[in-house]
């Protein structure tokens, strides 16, 4: 390329603010900053976005998967011209900095999405580039086309260890996601050593086994990785370019070495590189004025490029796109036509007809499941199959699937959920705590919700997960007992900007009466039953509400007057002030949970928890709740032995009395 030794100073003072900032926090990995470079340097000619305006719609996606890399990030973004100082690249890792140990969505500008576990990254800019293809199909016409943005990912060893990126990577090559590049920084190097100690696979026919382009060059070579740039533009698959490294490129007696990958350099190594480049030795965060010039043409770039855009939206765009464009990007949740709901039903089922309604007015709600639509009821219907429409397929790729809605919902016009069933929770968690980390408006579909699941046995019985999302902060877990509560839990959590799951039934559960006044389901739990001069309060959430109204029953035919309070988001109601609890757990009671899970959490307001204690069975589900006491007659044993009553007594005389036996 033209002008190759200014091409070479800005690569070492990338390479070089990378050591100082690790230096100087004596903590972090200038080992990959130092050898993608190179890659970088030439990648920023590339790439057209706006350091001024970080959220400009049509700007190319920037993810750096290898989230410890993130030296190289913000000495990008501060040579760009993005709102990073070198005072901030000074305080590296320090606390309340724009630098931190790992990059931080909503903390730096210009990052696109939080990542450190390594995976999450390449498996959002699949997403991103999912989300492209269907703002495209929503957003273009052939004379006006308002989306043409390339998604760019720089990933490493450790990312295409992971499994995630296999599931994500699969699912980009059958969509054939053309505008999608991923830049493979092939140093061969990971903590332990040299990945030969336990990976030997051949990453080039993996990647075209799963149906992307591969090219592979010399990741030092100016003209290599422009060229390699230039031709990813123009292909009609995803496009992985395995660009072989050195680990510390550039450092004296740690070049090469695994040893530099995640600590200090130290100073003497850092000053005999600088001499090596032929910068001063003495000068820290030394930026010269010809390359702060030569990388801040991006902000002239990203400028021009943004108001040409503008100006095509604002002269070119008809009045059905710009109409369209605004309600992706402002959703006007007024106009969903809400389904009523007045028999028993199975919540999964209530949840489908919900997600329907909300489908058909908002026109960025969108999603799929892992292969399970059929029995998350999470089918949109008659709107087709992405990319055409917005029922996404999946497949048996659960983490992957966290992660790609992840990045639809980062992208900027969509709201998007993921479903499966809830035990499957589980092989989605690193994707769903980063969604918390990140406070993105993003849902979850998690049906099969307990032991009602039923012959599929204890594989397939969630018991703790309710009790492991609950404890997740910034995540809100809605489980609903009926049809109603379902529809005012969703009103709720449309409004909220955090992630939430809606944990639903497999089996019908009974309608209560509509005798509720669900104004405070935004609080997360109301009083659903009162009775004078309470003496216990009965909790529960989902299936256990109507089990719960049903104990507090016996107890008040047997002289103990009970309130009931039905708890569809246990994470909203620990939000609330102890003036709004005590309305609804009077203090002079005592306080009894049910629920047919784990159910340590309850512990924070109850005397007695009657949970489970052991994995599930298989066997029919009434027999199930039946053996594991989540039936009337033994959930209220349960109760009166916490009490010190004798439940056989006192319900020997109530028979004797001829008394009704339900009163719910």
């Amino acid at each position: 390329m033209e002008n190759e030794s200014l091409l070479k100073k800005q690569a070492d003072t990338i390479r070089f603010l990378a050591a100082d900032m690790v230096q100087q926090a004596n903590s972090g990995h200038p080992g990959a900053p130092m050898g993608l470079a190179d890659i970088v340097t030439i990648l920023a000619r590339h790439i057209t976005h706006n350091p001024q305006n970080p959220k400009w719609l049509n700007r190319d996606r920037l993810v750096f998967s290898g989230g410890h890399a993130s030296a190289l990030v913000y000495s990008f973004l501060h040579l760009s011209g993005y709102d990073i100082s070198v005072d901030d690249l000074k305080q590296f890792r320090q606390l309340g900095s724009k630098t931190p140990g790992h990059p931080e969505y909503g903390d730096v500008p210009g990052v696109e999405v939080t990542t450190g576990p390594l995976g999450q990254g390449i498996s959002n800019a699949v997403g991103f580039a999912m989300a492209s293809k269907y703002a495209a199909t929503l957003l273009n016409t052939p004379a006006t086309p308002l989306i043409t943005h390339k998604v760019y990912c720089l990933c490493g060893d450790g990312d295409l260890q992971e499994g995630i990126s296999y599931e994500a990577c699969s699912l980009a090559g059958h969509l054939g996601l053309d505008n999608l590049v991923v830049i493979y920084d092939s140093n061969a190097i990971t903590i332990e050593g040299d990945t030969s100690i336990a990976w030997s696979e051949d990453v080039k026919h993996r990647f075209e086994a799963q149906g992307w382009e591969v090219s592979r060059i010399d990741g030092h070579d100016y003209d290599e990785i422009n060229a390699v740039l230039e031709q990813a533009k123009e292909q009609s698959k995803p496009y992985l370019i395995i660009a072989d490294t050195t680990i510390a490129k550039g450092a004296c007696a740690l070049e090469g070495s695994h040893h530099a990958h995640g600590a200090p350099l130290g100073v003497e190594e850092i000053k005999n590189a600088k001499i090596k480049a032929g910068f001063d030795p003495d000068k820290t965060f030394f930026v010269a004025e010809e390359v702060k010039a030569r990388f801040e043409c991006a902000r002239e770039k990203g400028d021009l490029a943004e108001a040409t855009w503008n100006k095509r939206l604002q002269t070119e765009a008809s009045a059905e796109q710009k109409a369209l464009l605004e309600a992706l990007q402002h959703p006007d949740f007024s106009r969903i036509q809400w389904p009523v709901f007045d028999k028993d039903i199975a919540t999964r089922d209530s949840n489908g007809q919900i997600l329907n309604a909300i489908a058909q007015a908002i026109p960025g709600f969108l999603g799929g499941s892992a292969d399970l639509g059929p029995s998350n009821k999470s089918e949109l219907k008659e709107m087709g199959d992405f990319p055409l429409g917005r029922n996404i397929h999946f497949g048996i790729r659960e983490h992957a699937m966290g992660a790609i809605c992840n990045a639809f919902a980062l992208y900027g016009l969509f709201i998007p959920y993921g479903a499966t069933f809830f035990i499957f929770s589980d092989y989605m968690k690193p994707a769903v705590r980063l969604a918390a980390l990140m406070k993105l408006k993003n849902f979850y579909i998690w049906t099969h919700d307990s032991i009602g699941v039923g012959e599929d046995g204890p594989t397939h019985q969630p018991i703790e997960q309710l009790t492991q999302f609950r404890a997740l902060p910034n995540f809100y877990v809605f489980r609903p007992c009926d049809g109603r509560e379902n529809v005012k839990a969703w009103q709720k959590a449309l409004r909220m900007h955090a992630p939430c799951a809606f944990v639903c039934s497999r089996q019908k559960l009974r309608a209560l009466k509509d005798t509720r006044d669900f104004g405070d389901v935004e609080n997360g739990g109301y009083l659903l039953k009162k009775r004078e001069n309470a003496k216990v309060t009965v909790m529960a959430s989902g299936s256990e509400v109507y089990l719960a109204l049903e104990v507090a029953c016996y107890l008040s035919m047997f002289g103990i007057p009970s309130n009931v309070v039905s708890v569809p988001c246990f994470d909203l109601l620990v939000e609330q002030d102890e003036t709004y609890l005590q309305t609804i757990i009077e203090p002079q009671t005592k306080v009894i949970a049910i629920e047919a899970g784990a159910g340590l959490e309850w512990y924070r307001f109850a005397d007695k928890v009657i949970a489970m204690e052991r994995f599930g069975a298989s066997g029919p589900a009434e027999l199930l709740f039946e053996k594991f006491g989540f039936r009337a007659h033994e959930a209220t044993k349960a109760a009166c032995e916490f009490l010190n009553l004798n439940y056989d007594a006192l319900k020997a005389e109530l028979e004797r009395d001829n008394e009704k036996k339900h009163c719910v």
